[in-house]
């Protein structure tokens, strides 16, 4: 038992079912240990729920209400995920991880996303990269709407009119999809920014099965820093998005929320570091 808990997170697409995704995925595991690290040496404790569902989402709900937790840190990269308007209008305590899609006074915390693939794109033109393309995240999440807006006007701004994309879903095999479907339309081109590390790790592996070297051949960047930018090969070069401090804060909003349905909600932005590897 504990008194702080509550998330939501959809599938990221393919098989499998929704808990094996979740855990499958390196950033959840980071949220995961940016919230019991800064929890535990409180003597404080998560509760892990899911709410992928309706009736999971009236669960939370319901358990929040009896005074169960503190209140919910959710983590949703869902743009219709009705669960942060949810628990506002029950005017329950709640932080979300990344901007809400929708206009929803909660308390939430976010990376500049727009910078981050702006460091992306200065890179790669640093490198003499001149036919660039980009493996975006889903363009119905926030983040990967701003990663892939972020990425094209920072090329735009060095002449670059138009950058080729090619849309995935956050997954190392949507990445080798795209990656598939970019070298199909646009064989020449020599760099490439993903807008996570599973899909820069898939677009690696494609590009090796195609006898293009990375980066000799093909520059690659990716987003995020987790564990699949130093498993991949070559280790990735990345935008590096401060996951488990974005969690810690989180948790700290939630507990330092004054008391009252009334309190006003706040926001926190992270900045992104661009960490340079042997991909690009």
């Amino acid at each position: 038992a504990g008194r702080a808990g509550g998330g939501s997170r959809p599938a990221a697409g393919g098989g499998g079912s929704f808990t094996a995704q979740v855990f499958a995925d390196p950033f959840f595991g980071r949220v995961v240990t940016g919230v019991v690290d800064y929890l535990r040496p409180r003597g404080m404790h998560p509760v892990l729920m899911f709410a992928e569902t309706s009736r999971a989402r009236d669960e939370v709900v319901a358990y929040l209400r009896q005074g169960s937790a503190d209140g919910a840190l959710v983590v949703s990269t869902h743009a219709e995920d009705p669960l942060p308007g949810l628990l506002t209008e029950a005017g329950l305590a709640a932080v979300l991880f990344a901007r809400p899609a929708r206009p929803v006074p909660i308390s939430y915390v976010d990376l500049a996303h727009q910078d981050g693939a702006r460091l992306a794109a200065e890179h790669l033109l640093a490198r003499g990269c001149r036919r660039i393309a980009t493996v975006s995240g889903p363009l119905d999440v926030p983040a990967g709407r701003a990663r892939l807006t972020g990425f094209r006007d920072a090329l735009a701004r060095h002449g670059h009119a138009y950058t080729p994309v090619a849309e995935g879903w956050f997954t190392q095999e949507s990445g080798e999809a795209a990656m598939a479907r970019l070298l199909a339309e646009h064989p020449d081109l020599d760099g490439v920014f993903a807008a996570n590390d599973l899909m820069a790790t898939g677009a690696c592996h494609v590009l090796r099965e195609h006898g293009r070297r990375v980066p000799e051949d093909v520059a690659v960047v990716g987003f995020d820093d987790s564990s699949a930018a130093l498993a991949c090969r070559p280790p990735l070069t990345t935008v590096r998005q401060p996951v488990e401090a974005m969690a810690a804060e989180m948790a700290r909003l939630l507990l330092d929320r004054p008391p009252g349905p009334s309190s006003p909600a706040t926001s926190v932005i992270f900045e992104p570091e661009l960490v340079v590897r042997a991909s690009a």
